[in-house]
């Protein structure tokens, strides 16, 4: 069990952590498939998109997030062999904001704010987290967005930003909680910079890996929790 009052600072992946980004990936791309005859199942339309995104996010180039989910969508009807219109990648790329949270998510960040700091450390770029937070209802303490950084997680610089922002907040590296879903983006690199972690296994009991990638090896996190309730619970 963590020590939980030791950490000043709690930092949270967003999409996938506090919003669920699988249903409002599938909705779109089931919209797509079920118009070219495609009979899909959600958890094949996701790990499409998670071995898309990864890669697509790892080009020499930096794109701004909602291209990188054009570029995404295009790669998925390649795979599938159907076409995708601009119209159809737009749809993928502007519904970020409109992906909804977990039930638990903002009564659990209410709850946690009231004896941390929080900030969230995200692949998105500023416009869709802007219209994200709105559904969140809370005001982060910091963000740090790939646009920002120029940078894609599982890439060190985001969470090198991360702890600079915690600095100016107060808190040294060991009194820094990450907390996220993804195993890929999220806990391998935080552990790898020293910060302590909690996973929140969405995806307990679900087939597949789902819209995140699987890590290139085996990481342990310093707690597993299935919700950002339990979390809320357990921290304060």
């Amino acid at each position: 069990m963590l020590e939980f009052a030791r950490f000043r600072v709690l930092t949270f992946d967003c999409y996938g952590t506090l919003i669920n980004w699988e249903l409002g990936i599938a909705r779109v791309l089931q919209r797509w498939a079920r118009r070219h005859r495609l009979s899909l199942r959600d958890d094949e339309l996701l790990e499409a998109f998670a071995t898309s995104e990864a890669r697509q996010e790892q080009q020499e180039e930096f794109r701004l997030y909602p291209d990188v989910l054009r570029a995404v969508h295009f790669e998925i009807g390649q795979q599938f062999g159907r076409p995708v219109s601009n119209e159809d990648a737009d749809a993928l790329a502007e519904s970020v904001g409109e992906w909804p949270p977990f039930a638990d998510t903002t009564r659990a960040l209410q709850r946690l704010q009231r004896r941390y700091r929080l900030m969230v450390v995200s692949n998105v770029d500023h416009a869709s987290f802007a219209r994200t937070q709105q559904q969140l209802g809370i005001v982060f303490d910091a963000v740090v967005t790939a646009e920002a950084v120029r940078a894609y997680k599982p890439d060190r610089r985001m969470f090198e930003r991360a702890l600079e922002r915690a600095a100016e907040l107060g808190a040294a590296t060991d009194q820094v909680l990450h907390v996220a879903q993804s195993l890929y983006h999220d806990i391998v690199p935080a552990k790898a910079l020293g910060l302590a972690t909690v996973w929140v296994n969405r995806r307990a009991g679900k087939r597949g890996w789902g819209a995140t990638r699987p890590p290139d090896y085996s990481v342990s996190p310093d707690l597993e929790v299935h919700s950002l309730a339990e979390l809320a619970e357990l921290a304060t």
